[in-house]
């Protein structure tokens, strides 16, 4: 039984947005698409209160929305499976729940408190942070589209640990089509100078190549029917990663599995100019 994709909904027009983008990646991946939103009104109205006012308006606000939203999904991708549902918590809280459940999901960099489209909003924060499984946060300009983007590539930072970073990164490629950059990150530390005895005057080409050994290692078992790029790029990888994402339709990051986002992880999300996958360590 394949795992639906989860979108995230408040009615702002970035979860809009993500909508279009999670209904064309569900469609990609051959899986249903469930569209969610989180409201409180339950846990602090109560259903007696509720049956004695009649459907409170949060109630009748969170049914708009997801209407809304469904038959969005359902225009853009009419053959797609697309089932809704009200959470009574917090909206984070929800879909990192949901995420339990889920082979993805999907959520805009911000909402209806965002006062910027470079800031990244706490409910895609947490949920990147804390979820089970993939979380895509819709940064930058990807025209609503999960499929055909403008520069035909798909970027990947490697990091320590790169496992399941990677095969996330290899199946989208393959079901986009198009080739794979892997990026890994080097740095000459500033204490390592060319007086150093075991450096002999060449640090900097020495980390390089450790660099790029790393990254052949790492990819020593890629499938043979995806065009992979090595890359190998001198510069913390918070930088790094960021610059790189200006040309490439997606990032692919990893996030090691203590609910917490690295520094890494943190500035991509908030500096990256295409959408950003966090993909959990396997436990």
């Amino acid at each position: 039984m394949y795992l639906p994709l989860v979108a995230g909904v408040d009615g702002s027009e970035p979860s809009l947005r993500a909508v279009d983008w999670a209904a064309d990646e569900a469609a990609l991946h051959g899986v249903s698409l469930l569209v969610l939103y989180g409201a409180l009104w339950e846990r602090y109205e109560g259903s007696a209160l509720a049956r004695e006012l009649g459907k409170p308006f949060a109630r009748v606000e969170a049914e708009d929305i997801l209407r809304a939203a469904a038959e969005r999904a359902r225009r853009r991708r009419p053959d797609l499976l697309v089932t809704t549902e009200t959470v009574p918590d917090e909206a984070e809280h929800g879909l990192v729940c949901a995420g339990r459940n889920a082979s993805m999901i999907v959520v805009g960099n911000r909402g209806r408190s965002g006062v910027a489209d470079r800031l990244l909003g706490s409910v895609s924060r947490t949920v990147a942070a804390a979820s089970d499984c993939p979380v895509v946060v819709l940064r930058g300009n990807h025209d609503d589209r999960a499929v055909a983007g403008r520069h035909g590539r798909i970027i990947v930072g490697l990091g320590d640990a790169p496992t399941s970073v990677l095969q996330f990164a290899f199946t989208e490629a393959r079901l986009r089509r198009v080739p794979l950059t892997v990026v890994r990150a080097w740095r000459c530390p500033a204490h390592e100078t060319v007086d150093h005895p075991l450096l002999t005057g060449e640090p900097a080409r020495l980390y390089e190549e450790r660099a790029a050994k790393e990254l052949e290692a790492a990819l020593e078992y890629a499938p043979s029917d995806i065009a992979v790029r090595r890359r190998t790029a001198e510069g913390p990888a918070r930088s790094v990663l960021p610059a790189a994402s200006s040309g490439a339709d997606l990032m692919v990051i990893g996030r090691r599995a203590h609910g917490r986002l690295g520094r890494v992880a943190h500035s991509v999300l908030h500096r990256s100019a295409c959408p950003v996958v966090v993909v959990p360590e396997q436990r």
